[in-house]
């Protein structure tokens, strides 16, 4: 009966390996066709049940240098900045230093129109249904936006006398409104926002890698992000190229997919936040006179999407960069993407879901 036993459980685990084996190859032969030898490319890390099943480096990080990209290299990380912002908000909440019913016009009473601004509430910008139109000129003033830094960029939206719709209403994405968001966080502590981040969220995660733009800075350790020219040829497309690249409260936050990682079970093991709070950032935020064409479909800055699967997450991309970041709870399956050249994040996901999804 033991030796039976035994030789169950041996061929229960050559088959599990043979099957990890199966999909590490179909894995790479994926990522092997959108990324070329040479060239800009990307970092990719995929946990199942909390195994790290796939992590891989493709491409070069910096042209000039050769330097190839593995999964310890820092990219921009675009847009999932935002989540990070968000959770500093949240642990200021938290600890009782602000509301998110607190109104804008409590921390920028210099609003032209005192009524919008008492009428926007924290929660309105967190889930980008605050009403206040992106009113930076941007094309037009392009020399200006390549180093205006966070203040610059919600400066216009102060001058805002008509809402596009009535808060909590609609869904309307803003960068400004994340900016304003990091200026919050400067007012209510007195420190820099990228500083108070490092404390309460890198440090504790582990992420002792990862950093946060400010003006030029990240000027060295980090990837540059590309795009492919009129002639084919990559040309930089990140800091001194790229409009609003300096502002870091929409954008900022630099890391690789290793730390990334690191994040998300920082988030799962409530270890820089609360298990309560956690929770709401992560289930879609309740407003009872939704008038969208769209459903609601965002917490607290993260994106939820039930259309297959339940899927928490956010993409990012700015200048060159382009960044996946998804966790799947029901499956228990994370997915981190990092590129410094514009990639199909968006058609690349579901053939990485349906790969992971055969392995037992």
């Amino acid at each position: 009966m033991k030796k039976f036993l035994l030789v169950s459980l041996l061929y229960v685990s050559v088959a599990r390996a043979q099957q990890h084996k199966q999909i590490t190859m179909a894995l790479d032969s994926l990522f092997q066709s959108y990324f070329k030898a040479g060239e800009p490319g990307g970092a990719v890390l995929i946990v199942k049940d909390n195994k790290v099943i796939f992590q891989k480096g493709y491409g070069i990080a910096d042209l000039q240098t050769k330097e190839p990209i593995t999964t310890r290299t820092l990219f921009n990380v675009g847009s999932i900045s935002k989540t990070f912002v968000a959770y500093g908000i949240l642990n200021l909440a938290r600890e009782g230093k602000l509301s998110l019913d607190d109104d804008l016009y409590k921390y920028f009473p210099d609003f032209k129109n005192s009524a919008i601004a008492k009428k926007v509430k924290l929660y309105h910008l967190l889930t980008h249904t605050s009403g206040i139109p992106d009113s930076r000129q941007v094309k037009e003033q392009h020399d200006f936006y390549l180093t205006a830094k966070d203040a610059e960029n919600f400066a216009p939206l102060k001058q805002t006398d008509t809402l596009q719709f009535e808060p909590g209403t609609k869904y309307r994405y803003s960068n400004p409104a994340f900016n304003g968001l990091a200026l919050i966080i400067e007012k209510v502590t007195g420190k820099k926002w990228q500083q108070y981040i490092d404390k309460i969220i890198f440090t504790p995660a582990g992420m002792k890698t990862s950093t946060i733009t400010d003006g030029p800075y990240p000027e060295s350790g980090v990837s540059h992000a590309y795009i492919l020219n009129v002639k084919m040829q990559f040309e930089e497309l990140d800091y001194g190229e790229e409009p609003t690249f300096a502002a870091a409260g929409n954008g900022g936050v630099w890391s690789s997919v290793e730390e990334l990682w690191k994040y998300e079970q920082a988030i799962q093991q409530h270890r820089f936040l609360n298990e309560e709070l956690i929770k709401i950032s992560r289930r879609v935020y309740p407003f009872p006179n939704w008038s969208d064409t769209i459903p609601q479909r965002l917490g607290l800055s993260w994106f939820i999407n039930t259309d297959p699967q339940l899927m928490i997450g956010h993409t990012g991309s700015q200048g060159g960069f382009i960044s996946d970041y998804c966790w799947w709870p029901d499956q228990r399956v994370f997915y981190v993407l990092l590129c410094n050249t514009p990639k199909p994040i968006h058609e690349m996901r579901p053939k990485v879901y349906e790969i992971v999804s055969n392995l037992k």
